[in-house]
């Protein structure tokens, strides 16, 4: 163990000494106060050390630990823990630079600060919204600041069945038409949300606006970003969706049933109408 201690030692000293036949870095030796002529690798170690040791203070220190965390932000990859780590770097930063008179640096990062702030409380409240959207109503009006204005006149079609789906729908004013089910949405309905989780990102009705009406769209990329950045987004998304198709199918199911009857009573009054016209 001792020999490979010594032959590391020897590795290390010899690349020292090759290095350091290099006018730029024979200069930086000179301007560290060492003799490029004489000079190892413990040497060059021992007075980084002590010029690192030299300039140790409270207001670098601060630098170091909002470095730290910033570095950390690189390696987290959801949104809520890395707004989180960029709020601690934000206010080490802030704080090296009122101690360290840097005002570049302590404006910077004082602008950061209520960004990071503002993301942060605007993922919460998104899953906040949505977990209690999941467990009650099943309304999506949290999806609302991530979505864009469209308006539609009466006659137009939003998507026809079998159209490739790249964008959900609420509806805000007017009233729009499921053609192939004949129900009509009334403002505050989400529309297209299936064609999200569908494997091939088709349209499963035929939409059409039946009165002019305003509705907000936002695409499928940016569902995908929110469930990435926030994968508890996800999960209640994907939970609110299928409770809405399981209430379709309850939906068709009841209209199946009212048919049966209907077809029922039908041939009841034909039966019974048999003997009469005998």
């Amino acid at each position: 163990m001792n020999s490979a201690n010594l032959d590391a030692t020897t590795i290390l000293d010899r690349a020292v000494e090759i290095a350091s036949q290099n006018l730029r870095i024979e200069k930086l030796f000179i301007q560290l106060g060492l003799d490029p002529t004489d000079i190892t690798f413990h040497t060059v170690f021992g007075r980084l050390v002590d010029v690192g040791l030299a300039h140790i203070n409270f207001a670098n220190m601060m630098a170091l630990m909002g470095a730290i965390f910033f570095v950390a932000t690189l390696m987290v990859r959801t949104i809520v823990p890395l707004r989180i780590i960029g709020i601690i770097s934000n206010l080490f930063f802030i704080c090296y630079g009122l101690l360290a008179g840097a005002v570049p640096t302590f404006l910077l990062y004082l602008l950061s600060l209520p960004i990071n702030v503002l993301r942060l409380r605007q993922m919460l409240n998104l899953v906040k919204k949505a977990r209690v959207s999941a467990q009650g109503d099943l309304s999506m009006d949290w999806l609302r600041p991530f979505m864009i204005p469209r308006k539609y006149r009466k006659g137009e079609v939003l998507f026809h069945k079998g159209d490739v789906a790249k964008e959900m729908f609420l509806t805000v004013t007017g009233k729009f038409l499921v053609s192939e089910i004949g129900i009509e949405l009334s403002p505050g309905r989400m529309m297209g949300e299936l064609g999200f989780v569908d494997p091939k990102n088709r349209r499963t009705q035929t939409v059409e606006c039946t009165e002019n009406g305003d509705v907000l769209t936002i695409t499928y990329e940016k569902l995908l970003e929110l469930y990435f950045q926030n994968p508890e987004f996800g999960y209640y998304f994907l939970r609110l969706t299928t409770e809405r198709l399981m209430q379709n199918i309850s939906r068709l199911e009841g209209i199946v049933e009212t048919n049966k009857r209907d077809i029922s009573r039908l041939e009841g009054i034909v039966a019974a109408s048999k003997p009469a016209s005998s």
